[in-house]
């Protein structure tokens, strides 16, 4: 059997987490050695075999914390994950990384804000790390995919890699599987619990060099979030919002007690490019033509409704929705969306 089976039963063996598992590696000197000394247990090795098999067939991958391309700075925080799974592009884990996070509930201009900074740091050669939930994630990683080029963005699930959540974000995952990486610590096919997601944020924290919190209640994984990058002594940035909403609270309450630095705009870490902002005008101009926005009007329409007069399924429609609102074109009400 190979040296990555024997990491893997080690791993998916009930009651051994990171720490356990490095115990044993030093002291059996490698991870076979350690295995043996585990009582057989047929379901755990069939069930690491299926996995295997399972993430061929998906063209997923395996990267060891022993191998070069584990992320560097995932890689120096205390428990790390012996062992992630990738599917997409790994070069992406080899780039330096921003991670932006924030509350599902985001605002249009607080989405429009993360977008236009992640959009920056992928043109300057950074990826961009976020959670890939819906709100300030999906602007995080929407806003990396507009520029140019591959290995733009990172989500760090809570699931397997294989594992699509929320299911709104279909589209979007693939978006990045094709031009980023999902990377997770769980087993492929793993449908994950809620303390997997605060699990999820301490990797979104540790993978990263800064970290930029938008719109966030005080109490929110994205906070956690926030709070994991500060243990772990990373560059920690604060964008600002109006102190009478709760979303103010998170970022609001980091910058007042000078565990983040006050974010504004793109600015703070690049200087303003005629290119970008050419880009960011043709972009608005080619949305404006987009069918979608042909559709809307001062009566709200529904998402089923839009894609059977576009003729697109709901994956895609919600996909481009997102683009819309980000860029302040569309706006969601109840009954659905009507033209900014």
């Amino acid at each position: 059997m190979s040296d990555l089976f024997h990491k893997l039963l080690l791993l998916r063996t009930p009651g051994i987490g990171p720490v356990k598992y490095n115990e044993l590696i030093r002291k059996f000197g490698c991870a076979e050695a350690a295995a043996k000394t585990i009582t057989d247990n047929d379901s755990v090795r069939e069930s690491v075999l299926h996995e295997m098999e399972q993430a061929h067939n998906k063209n997923i991958y395996y990267i060891s914390d022993e191998d070069e391309k584990y992320p560097a700075r995932l890689k120096k925080i205390k428990n790390h994950p012996p062992i992630i799974s990738v599917r997409g592009n790994i070069d992406t884990l080899s780039k330096p990384v921003v991670s932006i996070v924030g509350t599902r509930h985001a605002t249009v201009h607080g989405m429009n804000m993360v977008s236009e900074l992640s959009g920056a740091f992928a043109n300057n050669g950074f990826a961009v790390a976020s959670g890939m939930a819906i709100g300030t994630d999906s602007a995080a990683h929407i806003g990396a995919l507009q520029s140019a080029g591959d290995s733009q963005t990172i989500a760090v699930v809570a699931g397997g890699v294989d594992y699509i959540w929320p299911l709104e974000n279909e589209s979007l995952y693939w978006d990045i599987v094709s031009r980023g990486a999902v990377i997770s610590e769980m087993p492929v096919g793993f449908v994950p619990v809620a303390t997997n997601f605060v699990q999820r944020n301490r990797w979104v924290a540790g993978i990263c060099e800064k970290l930029i919190l938008g719109e966030a209640d005080l109490k929110s994984g994205s906070m956690t979030t926030a709070r994991f990058g500060i243990d772990y002594d990373k560059d920690i940035y604060a964008i600002p919002s109006h102190p009478t909403d709760s979303r103010s609270l998170g970022p609001n309450s980091l910058i007042k007690s000078g565990q983040a630095k006050l974010c504004m705009g793109v600015s703070d870490f690049f200087g303003t490019d005629k290119k970008d902002e050419i880009k960011k005008k043709n972009s608005v101009k080619l949305e404006k033509e987009n069918s979608l926005l042909d559709a809307l009007g001062t009566i709200p329409v529904s998402e089923s409704v839009l894609a059977e007069i576009v003729k697109k399924n709901i994956s895609e429609i919600k996909s481009d929705l997102v683009v819309l609102e980000l860029q302040g074109l569309v706006i969601k009400v109840d009954g659905g969306y009507i033209r900014a």
